[in-house]
């Protein structure tokens, strides 16, 4: 019979992984947290500088913001017995025209299939930005962000569309009140539901 691999291995070979090494602007380190437990598992795009420095991830302005989304304080965020957070790229992909370059495309279709199957618990993805909901949701997705995330509840009860928490995206959140008063509430409900 063979050896089946243990999340613990394969978070070792994750944390190992050079593929797309020499498109990126520092040597990898990809930033990923999960143990078997977790029920929820929050995908967003790739690390941002201040996460590639401190390895955290989430460890900067647009994770407070998330977390306030969240309604959770940094101890119940960062317990990977509860929370996985397995973004669409683990490694920081260095800096665009506009902000940070897209993750880089080798990472999701690589890993994230082995690391969904040795998570067993999930019971929701949080889909974080047009990145993660383009890898999950595909043809799914509707004709903008926008009415993606103001459609969720058809993604439920598997999977919660957002836009990313990025502290570019004020003028979005200003603009679109309905985020703030449909969707929170659903999020926040659900979210104390499975790590009540």
């Amino acid at each position: 019979m063979p050896h089946r691999e243990t999340l613990e291995q394969l978070l070792r070979r994750v944390r190992e992984c050079t593929v797309c090494a020499a498109h990126l602007p520092y040597p990898p380190k990809p930033v990923l947290l999960a143990k078997a437990t977790a029920r929820l598992i929050i995908v967003g795009q790739a690390p941002g500088r201040k996460v590639q420095e401190t390895g955290i991830p989430w460890n900067d302005p647009s994770g407070d913001r998330l977390r306030e989304w969240l309604q959770l304080s940094k101890e119940v965020f960062y317990d990977e017995s509860r929370i996985a957070i397995i973004p669409a790229g683990f490694c920081y992909p260095g800096k665009g025209k506009s902000g940070d370059m897209p993750p880089r495309p080798e990472c999701a279709p690589l890993w994230h299939p082995p690391l969904r199957a040795a998570l067993p618990k999930i019971e929701l993805t949080l889909l974080v930005g047009s990145y993660a909901q383009e890898h999950y949701l595909g043809k799914l997705r509707k004709g903008s962000l926008s009415d993606t995330v103001k459609a969720f509840p058809e993604y439920m009860p598997v999977y919660f569309p957002l836009p990313h928490p990025s502290p570019r995206n004020r003028l979005w959140l200003r603009q679109r009140p309905w985020f703030d008063t449909d969707v929170l509430p659903t999020l926040r409900e659900r979210v104390a539901e499975l790590l009540g």
